[in-house]
């Protein structure tokens, strides 16, 4: 029940910040500027009111989007190498996950996660296969402000070392048996075991839901 409550209002603050959004993105009167911007104040106020945050912190936060409301596109990198598959370890959170993140504007989302990868882990890669095109509100993450999807590739490891970054403390290769304490706002159990269906049959088309 307070998962669903949580979720709730969760919903309301991004459907009021997809509204001032928009309209601030296309109004040119100033009157309804305004009330776009009290609807974003308001957006700021319940989540700071329920995250217990600064409200000059969230709206800043809300702020930073501007044009047409749109989901965000994270990206996470699927690398096998002698049936294991490579991991990294979160310096956020201390849990593991696949090596990946936001897809950066003017990138495509292959070009995203062979950086993404290379910049958490030190390995160089090619994309090869989408293999999962999730809504990241449809599996049971922990929830987080804005709407997103999840873009899951299969990667060729083509070289490189394992190398920590700003975002990471540790990199390793694990079996499918040997799933460390994942980072859950990130990647979940049956998403890992899912990639390794992918791996044992590569000839499976793409997941979407």
């Amino acid at each position: 029940m307070l998962k669903d409550m949580i979720e709730l209002w969760l919903q309301w603050v991004r459907r009021l910040e997809a509204i001032a959004q928009t309209g601030l993105f296309y109004a040119a009167d100033p009157y309804d500027r305004e009330r776009y911007e009290q609807l974003r104040a308001i957006a700021a106020e319940m989540v700071a009111h329920h995250a217990g945050a600064p409200f000059e912190q969230v709206l800043k936060l809300l702020s930073a989007d501007d044009g047409y409301a749109t989901p965000k596109v994270d990206v996470r990198g699927v690398v096998f190498h002698d049936d294991k598959l490579l991991y990294v370890r979160e310096r956020e959170d201390g849990q593991w996950t696949l090596p990946g993140g936001w897809a950066d504007v003017g990138q495509s989302p292959a070009e995203s996660v062979v950086r993404e990868v290379r910049e958490e882990s030190g390995y160089e890669v090619k994309a090869l296969k989408l293999l999962a095109f999730y809504d990241r509100d449809k599996h049971p993450h922990p929830p987080i402000l804005h709407h997103s999807f999840k873009v899951f590739f299969r990667c060729e490891l083509l070289g490189g070392s394992p190398q920590t970054s700003y975002e990471t403390t540790e990199v390793g290769f694990f079996g499918e048996h040997e799933i460390p304490d994942l980072s859950l706002p990130r990647v979940l159990p049956e998403q890992i075991r899912h990639m390794f269906q992918h791996y044992r049959n590569p000839a499976w088309p793409a997941t979407f839901e």
